[in-house]
């Protein structure tokens, strides 16, 4: 290769015009983060905003409302997208590719409504659509998931991805909050919405978690095939009860390889014991632990949410397209994809006030039952599809929270300790009642 070809591809490679969507925390993030970064020789030409008469800490000049000054201007090569709007979002990414500018968003939601098209997109225009900064901000867990682990040796991944529901159980924890107080503490600090029915019922964890497994194993979902809940139910009870065990609530979501060559895939509220690193993850942090088969746990830790943390990730995306980088999804084209599977138990806690509205039969074993003046609790294993079926364990005032070691495979496991129950004379469904 000659120098003056060096020089050109070089070149080639330092160019970058950017198409802005949305000044909000993340894009004004983003803008001062570029301008103490010249070296990326990035620069934003326009920036896309909805409401023109909010005042704004950049040139008036650099904003405006029509989208299509910045769609179809032949000089802007990237389209950063990090605005609120899941419907627009998506209408403004389909575009940009297909007039065949690169992608960097941030919207989870939008991601987790239109992964299908995303993908065929990708494939058919050749153009890069980065999304680093919509899974855990600060964490670069996407790239690690994509480029790290190959899909045989990844037996699972447990993480913390929403900072708003993690902070507010370290507070029911650590400063015996109840959740309405703890809640209303996140808001004023900005770390939950206004409303905040996205973060605290898992609907965020779990857009996130529907992309993230695509990176992990290939597997193509929406959330309405993913079990999930938030931490909506989870009360002073549950965390007391935690708490005399040793353990932390965490808003955990994971995804197991199990012997079958499946993946179980869900996001609950869990306890997590002081030797889960999990535990460590406190405030409006996020964690990722990472299994696979030769390097053991690798553990990832970062801010989660917050203006610089979400930038910098957009800001990884950015400086990649210099070197045209793109998500591969080897393990979606390369490898036989993963499957979710149906087919497991769950270890579950479950606490309440009645216990008429508790469907015993449901549940393979009961392994523990303790009912104190204020409220009850059992502690036992039950099918997935006895959760997917209906919402009767979110509903009537019960709270569900996983085990530590929450995935039980095979039933025959299960028969096994059924008998080791029976010789140890705990009562199982069939025989408890609700006063003891």
């Amino acid at each position: 290769m000659s120098q003056e070809t060096l020089h050109n591809t070089h070149e080639h490679h330092q160019s970058l015009t950017i198409g802005l969507f949305g000044f909000g925390v993340v894009g004004e993030g983003l803008y001062k983060v570029l301008h103490q970064t010249p070296s990326l020789k990035a620069t934003i030409k326009k920036v896309c905003i909805k409401n023109p008469g909010k005042a704004r800490h950049a040139p008036p000049d650099l904003f405006t409302t029509d989208r299509d000054l910045l769609l179809n201007d032949p000089e802007i090569n990237v389209i950063v997208e990090v605005i609120d709007d899941s419907v627009a979002a998506f209408q403004i990414v389909k575009t940009a590719l297909l007039n065949g500018k690169h992608v960097v968003s941030a919207s989870k939601k939008m991601i987790a409504e239109n992964l299908p098209e995303i993908l065929q997109l990708q494939q058919q225009t050749g153009r890069s659509f980065l999304c680093e900064a919509a899974a855990c901000a600060s964490i670069p867990v996407i790239r690690n998931l994509e480029e790290y682990y190959d899909n045989d040796l990844l037996h699972g991944i447990q993480a913390i991805v929403n900072g708003s529901t993690n902070y507010i159980l370290t507070k029911m924890f650590e400063d015996k909050l109840d959740y309405r107080e703890a809640l209303l503490q996140a808001q004023q600090l900005g770390f939950a919405e206004s409303n905040p029915k996205l973060d605290v019922e898992g609907y965020d964890a779990v857009n996130k978690w529907t992309f993230l497994l695509t990176h992990a194993y290939g597997i193509v979902t929406t959330p309405e095939q993913i079990l999930f809940n938030g931490i909506q139910n989870v009360n002073g009870f549950d965390a007391q009860v935690g708490n005399e065990k040793g353990w932390a609530i965490r808003l955990v979501a994971q995804a197991r390889k199990l012997d079958s060559g499946k993946v179980a895939a869900f996001v609950l509220p869990q306890f997590v014991k002081p030797d889960n690193h999990l535990a460590f993850v406190r405030h409006e942090y996020n964690g990722v632990v990472i299994e696979s088969g030769f390097a053991d746990k690798q553990f990832f830790y970062g801010k989660g949410a917050g203006s610089f943390p979400t930038a910098s990730a957009v800001l990884s995306d950015i400086s990649a397209l210099r070197y045209d980088y793109k998500y591969e999804y080897k393990k979606l084209y390369h490898h036989k994809p993963g499957e979710l599977s149906e087919d497991f138990y769950l270890r579950v806690y479950l606490s309440f006030e009645d216990v008429s509205v508790v469907p015993k039969e449901k549940f393979e074993t009961i392994e523990e039952w303790h009912a104190r003046e204020d409220r009850k609790y059992l502690a036992g294993l039950i099918h997935v599809y006895h959760l997917r079926e209906s919402t009767w364990w979110k509903e009537n005032g019960l709270s569900l929270v996983l085990l530590p070691d929450a995935i039980v495979e095979s039933v025959e496991l299960s028969k096994v300790k059924r008998k080791s129950l029976e010789l140890a004379g705990l009562q199982l469904h069939h025989g408890f009642n609700g006063d003891r």
